[in-house]
């Protein structure tokens, strides 16, 4: 049996480092071919290019892991010939000429106040308001470092539409977050809903999930590449 190499993919206002809680949990359970990708959020397609170099690198089948925008960026670049499956952690997973925008302007979640754009045209979540809508359920502290590392996105990313979406031949999975102020749970219902996904489970917690529910959300991951493998 192949274990696929698994790549974890960030969302806005954060980098690879979001998953640092979850790499060591999936080093425990054998998974040793793990890569974080590092995006530049300037574009859908600049994103999705990145990520579909480092598929390539991979000579054996791949497991897409998306966070938050991150579900955008597996969701178009997840079409690659030897992607096995993919994993959306509280994460947009549009439909064909839908962007992450898009959904949220039907539906905002609770923080959408809470994002405001620079005179550069980057989005950031105000620094002070960065726990209460991201991540309430981490500690004082850490909330601090991800609001002080905070990876802006260029705002038009938001708006950037999927091509083909990649959920609709792979087979998925889905974890909401049912106190997510930055994607609304219950858009989060909806792409889980319409994807047909083969497991969607639901954690009390925050948009930032895999730092705050790392195990639940290892344990999702783990079983997706079990059955893919």
């Amino acid at each position: 049996m192949t274990q696929p190499a698994i790549i974890l993919v960030h969302g806005f206002w954060g980098g690879a480092a979001h998953w640092a809680k979850v790499i060591p949990e999936l080093a425990k359970q054998g998974h040793t071919d793990l890569h974080a990708v590092e995006m530049p959020l300037t574009s859908l397609a600049d994103d999705a290019g990145r990520l579909k170099k480092m598929i390539a690198q991979r000579h054996g089948p791949v497991l897409l892991v998306g966070h938050s925008y991150g579900g955008a960026v597996i969701t178009e670049a997840g079409n690659e010939a030897n992607v096995a499956g993919l994993v959306y952690i509280a994460a947009f997973a549009p439909d064909a000429g839908e962007s992450p925008g898009g959904i949220t302007q039907a539906n905002p979640p609770a923080a959408v106040a809470n994002i405001a754009p620079d005179s550069d045209g980057y989005l950031w979540v105000k620094p002070d308001k960065y726990r209460e809508s991201f991540c309430h359920d981490l500690t004082a502290e850490e909330a601090f470092v991800m609001a002080v590392t905070q990876k802006a996105p260029v705002g038009s990313t938001f708006g950037d539409k999927i091509g083909k979406p990649a959920w609709k031949t792979k087979p998925s999975w889905y974890q909401i977050s049912s106190q997510d102020r930055m994607i609304n749970p219950e858009n989060q219902k909806m792409m889980s809903a319409r994807m047909n996904a083969k497991k969607v489970i639901t954690l009390d917690a925050s948009h930032a999930s895999l730092a705050s529910r790392p195990k639940e959300v290892t344990g999702l991951i783990v079983e997706a590449a079990k059955s893919v493998s």
